[in-house]
């Protein structure tokens, strides 16, 4: 596979692998996805909300909030008489446009660094609960390894399919640009060692490929005296560093999306993961993370598990995050608009978040959560003619971002 064709791969792939039957899988067939404004009246929407059963796909709901809902609950939805719009009429056909295997990401990044086998190598950040290697590409410029890190993490969440196709055309474009000797590209790498992990939850990622399209958390059996029907623990609720912090931030029911675990780190995706984290932080140090998700379109910075504690070092990261965010606008017609700011400030409290970790116990200089398209015509449900537009408009975030980790921010110089 020549890495060039990879984004034509992305789009047509989807057609190709949906018509084969997965067996066992759940269907959302005749599902909707709803997007209920509540203009600040959450509460009583809410309430009226409670006397159905739905799935909520969204957590900043002052303005609106998101769910799917069964078409034998729709009579009951629609006596409620809630202001609603239409983000999927049938969720069912929606999955159908959209597939790709794991198996084809391993391959693809396998097939980058045979292209650039000089300057890289396939590494491992550990294995998963059900023994899935956590595999990733580590590159690297002129005169070796061995510079500041820059580390990606993408399908913390399973059902968020577009972070791993963000971090592969990232990737792609290092390389290429590297190779064919662009200079910004090469002073990137030149720079920094990058350390690429596009699918930290393969169990997740897996069966939301397989069974569950919505699939969220790992697979990892509930604690020996919990229910036994509720598997799975949240990757990004797991981390060691403020993991118990705010009871706002995470839950303690195994049978919840946001189910931190029996303790910090005992999740094997976050134990093999944390041991990078620290393996870079005593090397050369973390210049850059970024954790992938979707959707909402955030660039969101530290803290995450107080909405009041605001970092030493927030002046620039919001500086950053906002040139990224304008770059990202301008760079297309579709004008995607990007909002920044700390975590639980800006968005909700999260408690054993990856960005707080690696920031606190990994000393990263900068890093950030990525919520990437969109603001809720579609959710975790893009379709593939999103797919190029979104990777192309974050690499051009990228790009600025990159150029500006070594910069003197509020110096009157430069554009930070």
């Amino acid at each position: 596979m020549k890495p060039s064709c990879w984004i034509l791969i992305l789009v047509s792939l989807a057609a190709i692998v949906s018509a084969f039957p997965k067996t066992n899988s759940i269907s959302y067939d005749a599902y909707r996805v709803l997007r209920i404004n509540t203009s600040g009246r959450q509460a009583g929407v809410k309430e009226k909300l409670s006397s159905i059963h739905y799935e909520q796909w969204n957590h900043d709901v002052f303005k609106h909030v998101d769910i799917l809902i069964s078409p034998n609950q729709m009579a009951a939805f629609e006596a409620l008489k809630l202001d609603y719009q239409v983000m999927h009429e049938n969720l069912g056909d929606s999955i159908i446009a959209e597939s790709q295997p794991r198996t084809d990401h391993i391959r693809y990044f396998e097939d980058l660094q045979r292209s650039f086998s000089n300057n890289s190598e396939l590494v491992s950040s550990g294995t998963s609960y059900g023994g899935r290697n956590i595999y990733g590409l580590h590159l690297w410029g002129a005169s070796g390894p061995g510079k500041p890190a820059v580390l990606y993490h993408g399908n913390v969440h399973a059902r968020e399919w577009i972070t791993s196709p963000v971090i592969e055309y990232i990737t792609l474009q290092l390389i290429t640009g590297y190779t064919d000797g662009n200079n910004l590209t090469r002073s990137f790498l030149d720079r920094y060692d990058f350390y690429i992990v596009p699918i930290v939850n393969p169990d997740g990622f897996v069966y939301s490929q397989t069974i569950d399209r919505l699939w969220r958390k790992n697979r990892q059996p509930p604690p020996p005296s919990g229910n036994q029907s509720c598997i799975g623990r949240d990757i990004n609720r797991n981390w060691e560093f403020a993991w118990d912090a705010n009871p706002l931030g995470a839950s303690t029911n195994p049978c919840s999306q946001s189910y931190r675990g029996e303790t910090p780190s005992d999740a094997p995706e976050n134990q093999g993961l944390d041991k990078l984290v620290r393996r870079l932080r005593d090397g050369a140090g973390i210049k850059l993370y970024i954790d992938w998700h979707s959707y909402g379109q955030y660039i969101l910075s530290p803290f995450g598990y107080k909405e009041t504690l605001y970092a030493p070092e927030l002046g620039k990261w919001t500086k950053a995050a906002g040139i990224v965010s304008e770059t990202i606008r301008d760079s297309s017609d579709a004008r995607t608009t990007f909002t920044f700011g700390p975590s639980g400030a800006v968005l909700y409290p999260t408690t054993g978040a990856a960005p707080d970790h690696v920031y606190s116990i990994g000393r990263a200089e900068f890093s950030y959560t990525i919520e990437l398209r969109d603001t809720g015509n579609f959710g975790f449900v893009l379709p593939p003619e999103q797919i190029k537009p979104t990777v192309e408009e974050q690499w051009e975030g990228q790009k600025v971002l990159l150029s500006l980790l070594d910069e003197e921010f509020f110096d009157g110089r430069g554009p930070a």
